[in-house]
């Protein structure tokens, strides 16, 4: 019963808004589609991440082992492993290259559809505030135009509230995740960065010790 009622609450204001309503329940629509896409995102990366593994990969890179590490690596779907095993992979070019070309695609598929949330939020009052203009002229139009004035007027008002406040409603929507999504690719870019530049001087400091890297990746690259 109740929430046949809301239900029906929801659809006379949403009629009473106007026809700037159907824009703002489009805006509304591709920012919940877009904050579904990248929560789902988020939660399969988040599941993918093994600290452990990593840990244990970076001794073996910092000892010299650098057949375990491609090992492990290997067919992974941890980011971090594929990410250094991109770069051992290329280690005889440019190991620092082929890992930073390797996160900026990762960082990339992070971003994805960002911009959306971005749109909607600015769009979204935007179109509240148009509605909320539509809405006060066709109020001052309908002073002193008949004895329904006062109806039409305090109609017009209403339509123009509730176009504002469901536009703003929907920026509140997207700005929270937006930032929240932003400050994790913030933490993820740190995260790789510090992984590039740790797996990096482990190589240095494996190769003073006599591992050299460059030859490892030219025996895995060499054509069988």
């Amino acid at each position: 019963m109740i929430p046949t009622v809301l239900a029906n609450i929801v659809v006379e204001k949403f009629i009473e808004g106007g026809w700037v309503m159907w824009p703002i329940l489009v805006t509304f629509l591709l920012s919940l589609c877009v904050i579904l896409d990248r929560s789902i995102w988020w939660s399969a990366l988040q599941s993918k991440i093994r600290s452990g593994l990593q840990e244990k990969a970076r001794e073996a890179l910092g000892t010299g082992d650098f057949a375990t590490a491609w090992k492990m690596g290997e067919n992974a779907d941890e980011p971090f492993l594929a990410n250094l095993r991109e770069g051992m992979s290329h280690a005889n070019t440019s190991m620092l290259a082929a890992m930073q070309l390797h996160a900026t695609h990762l960082i990339e598929r992070a971003e994805a559809r960002m911009w959306v949330l971005s749109t909607m939020i600015t769009l979204a009052p935007l179109l509240g505030l148009f509605g909320t203009v539509a809405g006060l002229m066709g109020s001052f139009a309908a002073i002193g135009s008949d004895q329904l004035a006062v109806t039409k007027v305090t109609g017009g008002i209403g339509e123009a509230l509730i176009a504002t406040a469901c536009g703003i409603a929907i920026a509140v929507l997207c700005l929270l995740p937006y930032n929240f999504f932003r400050k994790r690719v913030s933490v993820l870019r740190s995260s790789l960065e510090r992984w590039i530049n740790h797996s990096e001087l482990l190589v240095r400091s494996a190769k003073e010790h006599g591992h050299d890297l460059e030859a490892f990746a030219a025996s895995v690259n060499r054509p069988r």
